[in-house]
Protein backbone atom coordinates (compact mmCIF):
# COMPACT_ATOMS: atom_id res chain seq x y z
CA UNK A 1 0.00 0.00 0.00
CA UNK A 2 1.28 3.79 -0.43
CA UNK A 3 3.81 4.88 2.19
CA UNK A 4 1.50 8.56 2.12
CA UNK A 5 -1.92 8.25 2.10
CA UNK A 6 -3.28 12.01 2.85
CA UNK A 7 -5.28 12.35 5.47
CA UNK A 8 -9.31 11.63 5.02
CA UNK A 9 -11.47 15.09 4.05
CA UNK A 10 -14.46 12.66 4.67
CA UNK A 11 -15.88 14.65 7.64
CA UNK A 12 -18.96 16.49 8.05
CA UNK A 13 -19.88 19.21 5.46
CA UNK A 14 -18.43 16.30 3.14
CA UNK A 15 -21.01 15.19 0.12
CA UNK A 16 -20.26 11.31 1.43
CA UNK A 17 -19.68 11.54 4.73
CA UNK A 18 -23.48 10.75 5.65
CA UNK A 19 -23.45 7.67 3.76
CA UNK A 20 -20.59 6.74 4.81
CA UNK A 21 -20.51 7.47 8.48
CA UNK A 22 -23.83 5.53 8.49
CA UNK A 23 -22.62 2.33 6.73
CA UNK A 24 -19.36 2.48 8.87
CA UNK A 25 -21.80 2.15 11.60
CA UNK A 26 -23.45 -0.83 10.34
CA UNK A 27 -20.34 -2.61 9.76
CA UNK A 28 -19.06 -1.80 13.18
CA UNK A 29 -21.63 -2.71 14.86
CA UNK A 30 -21.89 -6.31 12.77
CA UNK A 31 -18.06 -7.08 14.01
CA UNK A 32 -19.52 -5.83 17.08
CA UNK A 33 -17.07 -2.86 18.22
CA UNK A 34 -13.80 -1.43 16.91
CA UNK A 35 -11.30 -3.72 18.60
CA UNK A 36 -13.27 -6.77 17.26
CA UNK A 37 -13.57 -5.72 14.08
CA UNK A 38 -9.81 -5.24 13.84
CA UNK A 39 -8.63 -8.45 15.45
CA UNK A 40 -11.38 -10.55 13.11
CA UNK A 41 -10.28 -8.37 9.80
CA UNK A 42 -6.60 -8.93 10.47
CA UNK A 43 -6.81 -12.46 11.28
CA UNK A 44 -9.60 -13.15 7.87
CA UNK A 45 -6.84 -11.53 5.64
CA UNK A 46 -4.44 -13.27 6.68
CA UNK A 47 -5.97 -16.74 6.51
CA UNK A 48 -7.44 -15.43 3.36
CA UNK A 49 -3.39 -15.21 1.63
CA UNK A 50 -1.88 -18.13 3.48
CA UNK A 51 -4.86 -20.67 2.08
CA UNK A 52 -4.05 -20.05 -1.38
CA UNK A 53 0.05 -19.63 -0.51
CA UNK A 54 -0.96 -23.37 0.82
CA UNK A 55 2.43 -23.92 2.32
CA UNK A 56 1.99 -27.29 3.90
CA UNK A 57 0.82 -28.59 0.11
CA UNK A 58 3.18 -26.61 -2.19
CA UNK A 59 5.92 -25.73 -0.09
CA UNK A 60 5.67 -22.36 -0.99
CA UNK A 61 6.04 -19.77 1.21
CA UNK A 62 5.46 -16.24 0.33
CA UNK A 63 2.57 -14.46 -1.67
CA UNK A 64 5.38 -13.70 -4.43
CA UNK A 65 5.48 -17.35 -5.46
CA UNK A 66 1.55 -17.11 -6.55
CA UNK A 67 0.70 -17.26 -9.64
CA UNK A 68 -1.52 -14.13 -11.54
CA UNK A 69 -4.74 -15.99 -10.93
CA UNK A 70 -4.47 -17.30 -7.41
CA UNK A 71 -3.55 -13.67 -6.81
CA UNK A 72 -6.95 -12.55 -8.14
CA UNK A 73 -8.63 -15.06 -6.68
CA UNK A 74 -7.03 -13.84 -3.39
CA UNK A 75 -9.76 -11.03 -3.85
CA UNK A 76 -12.70 -13.44 -4.13
CA UNK A 77 -12.03 -15.10 -1.04
CA UNK A 78 -12.03 -11.72 1.03
CA UNK A 79 -15.12 -11.07 -0.78
CA UNK A 80 -16.40 -14.36 0.41
CA UNK A 81 -14.96 -14.01 3.96
CA UNK A 82 -15.89 -10.37 4.76
CA UNK A 83 -19.39 -10.78 3.74
CA UNK A 84 -19.47 -13.99 6.14
CA UNK A 85 -17.37 -12.04 8.92
CA UNK A 86 -20.02 -9.12 9.23
CA UNK A 87 -23.29 -11.25 7.80
CA UNK A 88 -23.96 -9.55 5.09
CA UNK A 89 -25.92 -10.44 1.68
CA UNK A 90 -25.07 -11.19 -1.34
CA UNK A 91 -26.21 -8.55 -3.68
CA UNK A 92 -26.30 -6.75 -7.12
CA UNK A 93 -22.63 -5.99 -6.71
CA UNK A 94 -20.81 -7.59 -4.13
CA UNK A 95 -23.19 -7.37 -1.23
CA UNK A 96 -25.87 -4.72 0.33
CA UNK A 97 -25.84 -2.49 3.49
CA UNK A 98 -28.45 -0.78 4.65
CA UNK A 99 -30.10 -1.25 0.88
CA UNK A 100 -26.67 0.27 -0.86
CA UNK A 101 -25.50 -1.94 -3.38
CA UNK A 102 -21.74 -1.76 -2.13
CA UNK A 103 -18.79 -3.46 -3.92
CA UNK A 104 -16.17 -4.67 -2.56
CA UNK A 105 -12.41 -3.84 -3.73
CA UNK A 106 -9.34 -5.76 -2.37
CA UNK A 107 -5.57 -5.52 -3.59
CA UNK A 108 -2.46 -6.68 -2.37
CA UNK A 109 -0.65 -3.54 -4.21
CA UNK A 110 -1.31 -0.01 -3.63
CA UNK A 111 -4.76 0.66 -5.37
CA UNK A 112 -8.02 -0.59 -6.32
CA UNK A 113 -9.47 -1.39 -9.23
CA UNK A 114 -13.07 0.24 -9.75
CA UNK A 115 -14.98 -1.60 -12.17
CA UNK A 116 -17.57 0.43 -14.50
CA UNK A 117 -20.61 -0.90 -12.41
CA UNK A 118 -19.03 0.72 -9.17
CA UNK A 119 -19.14 3.88 -10.08
CA UNK A 120 -20.83 6.18 -7.97
CA UNK A 121 -21.57 3.48 -5.27
CA UNK A 122 -20.07 2.80 -1.99
CA UNK A 123 -17.08 0.56 -1.99
CA UNK A 124 -15.50 -1.04 0.67
CA UNK A 125 -11.49 -1.03 0.16
CA UNK A 126 -9.36 -3.98 1.49
CA UNK A 127 -5.73 -4.24 1.44
CA UNK A 128 -2.78 -6.22 3.04
CA UNK A 129 0.62 -5.17 3.23
CA UNK A 130 2.95 -8.41 3.60
CA UNK A 131 6.04 -6.68 3.47
CA UNK A 132 5.23 -3.88 6.31
CA UNK A 133 2.62 -6.31 7.80
CA UNK A 134 0.29 -3.60 7.79
CA UNK A 135 -3.86 -3.60 6.57
CA UNK A 136 -6.30 -1.16 5.57
CA UNK A 137 -10.26 -0.94 5.69
CA UNK A 138 -11.90 1.89 4.15
CA UNK A 139 -15.28 3.24 2.53
CA UNK A 140 -15.56 5.10 -0.60
CA UNK A 141 -17.75 6.27 -2.58
CA UNK A 142 -16.52 6.18 -6.25
CA UNK A 143 -17.19 9.02 -7.87
CA UNK A 144 -15.56 9.67 -11.52
CA UNK A 145 -13.74 12.83 -9.84
CA UNK A 146 -12.31 10.54 -7.67
CA UNK A 147 -11.09 8.00 -9.88
CA UNK A 148 -8.09 8.42 -13.20
CA UNK A 149 -8.64 9.06 -16.16
CA UNK A 150 -6.68 6.26 -17.49
CA UNK A 151 -8.20 2.63 -17.83
CA UNK A 152 -7.50 -0.73 -18.13
CA UNK A 153 -8.21 -3.14 -21.10
CA UNK A 154 -11.50 -4.06 -18.84
CA UNK A 155 -12.79 -0.62 -18.44
CA UNK A 156 -11.74 -0.41 -14.81
CA UNK A 157 -9.89 2.81 -13.20
CA UNK A 158 -8.21 2.85 -10.19
CA UNK A 159 -8.50 5.72 -7.32
CA UNK A 160 -6.74 8.41 -8.29
CA UNK A 161 -3.66 10.50 -5.49
CA UNK A 162 -6.35 13.28 -4.89
CA UNK A 163 -9.20 10.93 -4.80
CA UNK A 164 -7.53 8.91 -1.84
CA UNK A 165 -8.08 11.75 0.83
CA UNK A 166 -12.44 10.80 0.02
CA UNK A 167 -11.93 7.44 1.58
CA UNK A 168 -13.08 7.41 5.40
CA UNK A 169 -11.13 4.84 7.09
CA UNK A 170 -12.29 2.33 9.56
CA UNK A 171 -8.59 0.82 9.76
CA UNK A 172 -5.39 2.54 8.01
CA UNK A 173 -2.17 1.24 8.49
CA UNK A 174 -3.24 -1.19 11.06
CA UNK A 175 -0.94 -4.00 12.01
CA UNK A 176 -1.68 -6.86 10.14
CA UNK A 177 -0.32 -10.78 11.34
CA UNK A 178 2.83 -11.27 9.56
CA UNK A 179 3.54 -13.96 7.12
CA UNK A 180 5.65 -16.30 9.61
CA UNK A 181 8.62 -16.93 6.90
CA UNK A 182 9.20 -13.19 6.89
CA UNK A 183 9.83 -13.31 10.52
CA UNK A 184 12.83 -15.86 10.07
CA UNK A 185 16.04 -15.46 8.60
CA UNK A 186 16.86 -17.04 5.37
CA UNK A 187 19.83 -18.91 6.78
CA UNK A 188 17.22 -19.80 9.80
CA UNK A 189 14.69 -21.41 7.12
CA UNK A 190 17.59 -23.33 5.41
CA UNK A 191 18.29 -24.87 8.67
CA UNK A 192 15.05 -26.17 9.72
CA UNK A 193 13.98 -27.72 6.18
CA UNK A 194 17.59 -29.39 5.92
CA UNK A 195 16.07 -31.77 8.46
CA UNK A 196 15.33 -35.30 6.66
CA UNK A 197 12.86 -36.59 8.83
CA UNK A 198 9.90 -34.26 10.29
CA UNK A 199 10.61 -34.68 13.98
CA UNK A 200 14.69 -33.41 12.79
CA UNK A 201 12.48 -30.57 10.93
CA UNK A 202 10.24 -29.98 13.58
CA UNK A 203 12.88 -30.01 16.35
CA UNK A 204 15.03 -27.40 14.16
CA UNK A 205 11.97 -25.32 13.87
CA UNK A 206 11.72 -25.23 17.87
CA UNK A 207 15.17 -25.02 18.22
CA UNK A 208 15.75 -22.03 16.34
CA UNK A 209 12.42 -20.13 16.88
CA UNK A 210 12.04 -19.29 20.39
CA UNK A 211 9.69 -17.71 22.94
CA UNK A 212 7.57 -16.61 19.26
CA UNK A 213 3.94 -18.23 18.94
CA UNK A 214 3.78 -20.70 15.85
CA UNK A 215 0.85 -21.71 14.36
CA UNK A 216 -0.43 -25.12 13.39
CA UNK A 217 -0.03 -24.43 9.69
CA UNK A 218 3.52 -23.38 10.45
CA UNK A 219 3.94 -26.56 11.99
CA UNK A 220 2.31 -28.69 9.23
CA UNK A 221 4.14 -27.32 6.72
CA UNK A 222 7.29 -27.93 8.59
CA UNK A 223 6.32 -31.81 9.49
CA UNK A 224 5.48 -32.44 5.84
CA UNK A 225 3.35 -35.39 7.18
CA UNK A 226 -0.49 -36.50 7.54
CA UNK A 227 -0.61 -36.84 11.68
CA UNK A 228 1.64 -33.58 12.10
CA UNK A 229 0.58 -33.02 15.16
CA UNK A 230 1.82 -35.96 16.44
CA UNK A 231 5.29 -34.88 16.02
CA UNK A 232 4.40 -32.08 18.32
CA UNK A 233 3.68 -34.61 21.33
CA UNK A 234 5.86 -37.09 23.25
CA UNK A 235 5.96 -40.22 21.66
CA UNK A 236 7.98 -42.72 24.04
CA UNK A 237 11.23 -40.54 24.17
CA UNK A 238 10.74 -40.36 19.75
CA UNK A 239 8.77 -36.96 19.32
CA UNK A 240 10.03 -33.75 19.24
CA UNK A 241 8.93 -32.42 22.39
CA UNK A 242 11.18 -35.40 23.80
CA UNK A 243 14.38 -34.69 21.98
CA UNK A 244 13.97 -31.06 22.98
CA UNK A 245 13.26 -32.16 26.27
CA UNK A 246 16.87 -33.58 26.51
CA UNK A 247 18.02 -29.92 25.66
CA UNK A 248 16.05 -27.95 28.46
CA UNK A 249 13.81 -26.97 25.85
CA UNK A 250 10.14 -26.13 26.65
CA UNK A 251 7.57 -27.24 23.72
CA UNK A 252 4.10 -25.76 24.41
CA UNK A 253 0.77 -25.82 24.21
CA UNK A 254 -1.39 -22.74 23.71
CA UNK A 255 -4.26 -24.84 24.57
CA UNK A 256 -2.77 -27.13 27.45
CA UNK A 257 -0.06 -25.19 28.83
CA UNK A 258 -1.51 -21.76 29.12
CA UNK A 259 -0.74 -21.42 32.79
CA UNK A 260 2.74 -22.07 32.32
CA UNK A 261 3.02 -20.04 29.19
CA UNK A 262 1.72 -16.88 31.82
CA UNK A 263 3.92 -17.69 34.53
CA UNK A 264 7.32 -17.82 32.15
CA UNK A 265 6.12 -14.42 30.67
CA UNK A 266 6.48 -16.05 27.32
CA UNK A 267 4.01 -14.50 24.72
CA UNK A 268 0.19 -15.43 24.91
CA UNK A 269 -0.79 -18.01 22.63
CA UNK A 270 -4.11 -19.24 21.12
CA UNK A 271 -5.68 -22.81 21.63
CA UNK A 272 -3.85 -23.72 18.22
CA UNK A 273 -0.27 -22.37 18.83
CA UNK A 274 2.99 -23.55 20.21
CA UNK A 275 5.97 -21.85 21.73
CA UNK A 276 9.04 -22.86 22.88
CA UNK A 277 11.57 -21.97 24.95
CA UNK A 278 15.12 -22.90 27.04
CA UNK A 279 14.91 -22.72 30.79
CA UNK A 280 17.48 -21.08 31.63
CA UNK A 281 17.15 -20.21 35.44
CA UNK A 282 16.42 -23.24 38.54
CA UNK A 283 13.29 -21.30 39.58
CA UNK A 284 11.73 -21.81 36.02
CA UNK A 285 12.45 -25.50 36.02
CA UNK A 286 11.11 -26.04 39.01
CA UNK A 287 7.71 -24.11 37.66
CA UNK A 288 8.10 -27.13 34.97
CA UNK A 289 7.97 -29.44 37.31
CA UNK A 290 5.08 -28.13 38.90
CA UNK A 291 3.37 -27.64 35.74
CA UNK A 292 3.79 -31.52 35.43
CA UNK A 293 7.01 -31.60 33.00
CA UNK A 294 8.75 -33.56 34.98
CA UNK A 295 10.77 -34.76 31.90
CA UNK A 296 12.53 -31.64 31.53
CA UNK A 297 13.68 -31.88 34.92
CA UNK A 298 15.41 -34.65 34.90
CA UNK A 299 16.89 -33.54 31.48
CA UNK A 300 20.65 -34.37 31.67
CA UNK A 301 21.45 -30.48 29.68
CA UNK A 302 18.26 -28.82 32.00
CA UNK A 303 19.48 -25.99 34.52
CA UNK A 304 20.42 -27.18 38.06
Amino acid sequence: MKKNIPESIVVAGHRDHTLLTVIAADILKRAGGDEALAEKFSAMLRQCVDDVIMTPKTGRRSYDELEKTEKTYIGTRVEIELRAMLNLPKGRLDTVILEHDVDIKNTMGSNWMIPTEAVDHPCILVAADEVRATCYLGLIVARPDYLTLGQNKDSKKSISALGFANILWLLLDHPYPPNFWRTVAPDTVERIFAGKSGNQRMASLFREVQRQPISRDVVEAVAQQQDFMRRIRSDSGRGTRDYLAKEGILLLSGHYDAPLIAALGLPACSGSEFVSYKLVVENETALAIEHGLVQIAVSPNSPK
